[in-house]
């Protein structure tokens, strides 16, 4: 009878069961039962707004640990971080110092300074003697008839390293401008870059700058620029250039994009 009056409408013979226990059990709601697990919809308001509190607690959440913490599937999760939230996880950024307020503050008046005075003088630049140091490996190549060896037929050829870096180095300072080097030297074995080792070689460079770069050393016309090494800000050191009229250029600490050399 069923069938016949409403053809493909009609529920089947199953549901019909289901209903009649329900009818039979006094159950005369026909809205679905409350049950566990998770909602149907589960990108709404609500998920988007907890899983954005989550985030600015904590914005190293992976997905997984925040849609166990919502109860939400990870596809789902990820929808909402990036479609609802506008986020991406990108990977931090190395830095070397974290900068405190003070220092911040005193490199933002040094490069004011810099900015300042480059575009009061156009040759600034070219009168800057900058210095640094560097250790450097020792390499001992050996030439095509030395790498030379003795081998069998079935053998295969010896190869080699166009330069294999050994385990002796050594400490290279150079002084440099515009132009090019002007002095060079490397530190003897044994021998520490400490604040008197560092005031001898202060003097050696100005004897160079003598010699190389007679013009700047005549009209005094220039300026040294090193980082904050302990022997570059030792009090010998700054007495020595003073004693001698050597303008040396602030450098804050921390900044080493501030040094030529580096």
């Amino acid at each position: 009878m069923v069938n016949a009056a409403y053809g493909d409408q009609a529920i089947s013979l199953s549901n019909v069961f289901r209903w009649y226990g329900r009818f039979r059990d006094e159950q005369e709601d026909i809205e679905d039962d409350p049950r566990s697990g998770r909602p149907t919809e589960c990108r709404n308001d609500n998920n988007i707004q907890k899983i954005s509190q989550l985030l600015l607690q904590n914005c190293h959440l992976w997905l997984r640990m925040l849609a166990d913490e919502v109860n939400i599937g990870k596809d789902t999760v990820r929808k909402i971080v990036v479609e609802d939230l506008q986020n991406r996880k990108i990977c931090s950024r190395f830095i070397s110092n974290s900068l405190t307020s003070e220092q911040k503050d005193r490199r933002t008046a040094a490069c004011r300074d810099l900015t300042a005075t480059a575009d009061s003088d156009p040759d600034f630049f070219e009168e800057i003697v900058s210095g640094n140091e560097t250790w450097c490996f020792a390499y001992d190549p050996t030439s095509k008839r030395q790498s030379a060896a003795c081998v069998g037929e079935t053998s295969s050829r010896p190869k080699k390293m166009r330069f294999q870096k050994s385990r002796v180095k050594t400490m290279l300072v150079i002084f440099f401008d515009w132009q090019g080097v002007i002095h060079r030297e490397f530190v003897p074995e044994g021998e520490t870059i400490n604040a008197v080792y560092y005031k001898g070689m202060m003097e050696r460079l100005l004897n160079r700058i003598r010699r190389v770069r007679p013009g700047m050393c005549e009209s005094g016309d220039w300026f040294l620029s090193y980082d904050n090494a302990p022997s570059h800000n030792a009090t010998i050191t700054k007495q020595f250039l003073a004693q001698r009229k050597v303008t040396v250029l602030d450098h804050p600490p921390y900044s080493p994009d501030l040094a030529p050399a580096d």
